[in-house]
């Protein structure tokens, strides 16, 4: 199931700090799966220990994007994850390359002391 319509929520990009500093050079991030998929990976703060536990375990080296969802400038598509995360939850898709001009902060994101990500503060 696709939902175009992304509902009206705080969004997050996880990437290291060397990527997100490319992106404020260029003026826009785009990671490879942007290539690959055709899309960037996106999150909620509720949500984003989950791909960061199945991404980037471990990593001490990574910052969240909080985003403006309103400065993206493509569409955004809310669609299913991968069969182990919970049962309907849907994340959101960017189709197109993320601007620097919709990060609104960027904060240290890492792992506890067993390497495991949790939730990110909303705020």
């Amino acid at each position: 199931m696709t939902d175009t319509s992304a509902p009206h929520a705080a969004l997050v990009h996880i990437c290291t700090l060397s990527d997100w500093l490319a992106c404020k050079g260029t003026g826009e991030h785009r990671p490879p799966s942007l290539d690959e998929h055709g899309f960037v990976h996106l999150s909620t703060p509720a949500q984003v220990h989950l791909p960061a536990n199945r991404i980037f375990a471990g990593r001490r080296d990574l910052v969240l994007l909080r985003l403006d969802p309103s400065r993206l400038g493509s569409p955004v598509k809310w669609e299913p994850g991968v069969p182990t995360d919970p049962g309907g939850m849907l994340f959101p898709h960017l189709y197109g390359p993320l601007p620097a001009s919709a990060v609104t902060a960027v904060v240290d994101y890492r792992p506890d002391e067993s390497g495991v990500f949790s939730a990110a503060a909303t705020n």
